[in-house]
């Protein structure tokens, strides 16, 4: 309720913001530029902030006492770094949650089939990951990219995504309502290993997650990175990980719903 509030105080703001404007034209164009200031931090710092919950909740840890961290990846299924990562998973004991692409799915729904089989979660990454232009999309794109996506992993899994994460973090005001429509929840992350950028290295991307090493934490890696000769590289952030929780006792978990945080 609170959320939802805060939500509707903020558009609501956005919406008013024209004759706000002029008002304040007529008395002082200083005035007029600090709302128009406002109203774009207002907006706009939640909707590029993955973690900042102004426009609805975002999942940003998970409530434990143990030595354990919630493992997310993104991006999937990939045919190539997928059944490599299952195998390394088996291997350190490891349960993850993939959040997935829908398109990717309807391409490969035996790796998808596999990520659940093997006893992983398998969630909402959006139908083709527009990550340029999620933040901007209305409510009838939103509900065609999650509705898709959710679709796409229940025929290939047998279960219907409850959990959604946004293309790079980035979304659109108008996402909550179509999630609570759903009846799913927004996760983001504590800490990131950047994978995804230009030279990659697996000691770079442990040094960066586990330097925010706390029970509870949610990480955050990905499928499908390529060096310049297309030889996978996840596998090895992955692996290089792994090997670090093991040696700091950690493991890795998925929460149940009521610990999220």
């Amino acid at each position: 309720m609170a959320s939802s509030c805060q939500r509707g105080l903020i558009l609501g703001f956005a919406a008013a913001s024209p004759l706000l404007i002029a008002a304040a034209w007529s008395w002082s164009w200083t005035l007029a530029l600090a709302i128009v200031g406002l109203v774009h931090a207002a907006v706009l710092l939640p909707v590029f902030m993955p973690r900042l919950g102004w426009l609805g909740p975002v999942v940003t840890r998970f409530e434990t006492e143990k030595p354990e961290i919630w493992l997310t990846i993104d991006d999937g299924p990939d045919p190539v770094d997928t059944p490599i990562f299952l195998d390394l998973l088996d291997r350190y004991a490891a349960r993850v949650t993939f959040f997935v692409k829908g398109e990717l799915v309807v391409r490969h729904p035996e790796w998808a089939a596999a990520m659940a089989a093997r006893g992983h979660s398998v969630q909402n990454h959006t139908q083709t990951h527009p990550a340029g232009w999620f933040w901007c999309y209305g409510a009838a794109a939103l509900r065609r990219e999650l509705s898709a996506c959710n679709a796409a992993v229940a025929q290939a899994t047998g279960a219907t995504p409850t959990l959604f994460r946004a293309p790079v973090g980035i979304k659109s005001p108008l996402l909550h309502p179509q999630l609570d429509r759903l009846g799913m929840r927004l996760v983001a992350w504590s800490v990131r290993g950047f994978d995804g950028v230009r030279g990659f290295d697996p000691e770079r991307v442990a040094g960066r997650l586990l330097a925010k090493l706390a029970p509870g934490a949610i990480f955050v890696m990905h499928q499908g990175i390529r060096d310049d000769a297309g030889e996978p590289l996840s596998p090895r952030g992955l692996e290089r990980v792994l090997e670090e929780l093991r040696a700091r006792g950690y493991s890795c978990t998925i929460p149940p719903p009521e610990a999220l945080r």
